[in-house]
């Protein structure tokens, strides 16, 4: 390639990386001015967003800056998301981001509020099979390290998320009678209270009271994020894959618990074979469950225990 075309390739190239940081720095000055939600929570919509300034910059929107957004940008990047055949649970997480954007900027106009404005379909939150695993209580207590070994006992015993369970304060979170949980710890920034029911809740409370006192699960010497990837890093030397799926055995043993039957994932009725007494109980033990798993669609408990 002669020399001017090489030179003109990279001041393109150059320019080109510019425009595009433009409205990445602009969007990363939103995230940093507005920490909304948890760290995970702020930690996916930066990504998320830094996603879509790239996208853009791919489908030849150029010399955007954060009050840029206008409609045709919005169609775009969905007819984009659609022809990479994402899942429609990715396509409406990255349209809430949309919208959070378009809100801290003041173009709440610019996205329509309904997806299936966009042709999005609704989300299909029933699963065909059951996703609980359990984790022996001895097993977790092999863990040598006991901060990562008292935050998946408590994973198990309240349905926790990773972070909720890493963040946790015993001085703050046990009531005696139930556990709450500070919206700082919660997906979404959504606090949430937990009944204490058996003597095995009650006993690693107190267990994890004794090691941490007024101290959250995540050690003096380290940052969340530290501790976050030594849980994951713990995980992986035990092979123990799927740790979500504690939240799912702890829905199932709740349904269980609320309705005196079996859920749909582990034999019991499906919702169509119900008479309505027993429809009625179900949607309450759904509610229910929604609650103490941090949701705030009942629906999302198909996930977990079936239809």
């Amino acid at each position: 390639m002669p020399f001017f075309k090489r030179t003109m390739t990279v001041l393109n190239t150059a320019v080109q990386i510019i425009t595009m940081k433009k409205l990445w720095y602009e969007l990363k000055y939103l995230c940093e001015s507005n920490r909304n939600g948890s760290r995970a929570t702020q930690s996916k919509r930066y990504r998320d967003l830094r996603g879509i300034a790239e996208t853009l910059d791919k489908l030849g929107y150029r010399n955007m800056g954060s009050r840029s957004l206008k409609p045709k940008h919005v169609k775009a990047l969905v007819d984009y998301w659609n022809s990479q055949s994402l899942s429609i649970g990715t396509i409406k997480t990255r349209m809430s981001v949309l919208r959070w954007w378009a809100g801290k900027v003041g173009r709440h106009n610019v996205i329509d509020r309904r997806n299936n404005h966009y042709g999005i379909g609704r989300r299909v939150y029933i699963t065909a099979y059951s996703k609980a695993c359990d984790v022996p209580n001895d097993t977790i207590r092999t863990i040598k390290d006991p901060y990562v070994s008292a935050s998946m006992q408590l994973a198990k015993a309240f349905g926790l998320r990773k972070e909720e369970a890493i963040k946790f304060n015993p001085v703050y979170a046990d009531q005696g009678d139930h556990v709450r949980l500070k919206g700082s710890w919660c997906k979404g920034g959504r606090p949430r209270l937990i009944p204490v029911l058996t003597q095995v809740q009650r006993d690693l409370l107190d267990e994890v009271t004794r090691l941490v006192g007024a101290n959250s699960l995540i050690p003096s010497n380290k940052t969340f994020i530290q501790q976050y990837k030594r849980y994951e890093e713990v995980a992986r030397q035990l092979e123990l894959r799927g740790l979500h799926g504690l939240r799912h055995a702890y829905a199932q043993e709740r349904y269980k618990q609320l309705t005196g039957r079996d859920c749909s994932h582990q034999g019991g009725m499906k919702y169509k074979q119900m008479d309505a007494e027993q429809k009625t109980l179900d949607r309450k033990a759904r509610l229910i469950i929604s609650n103490e798993l941090g949701h705030n669609r009942i629906d999302n408990v198909a996930i977990y225990i079936g239809a």
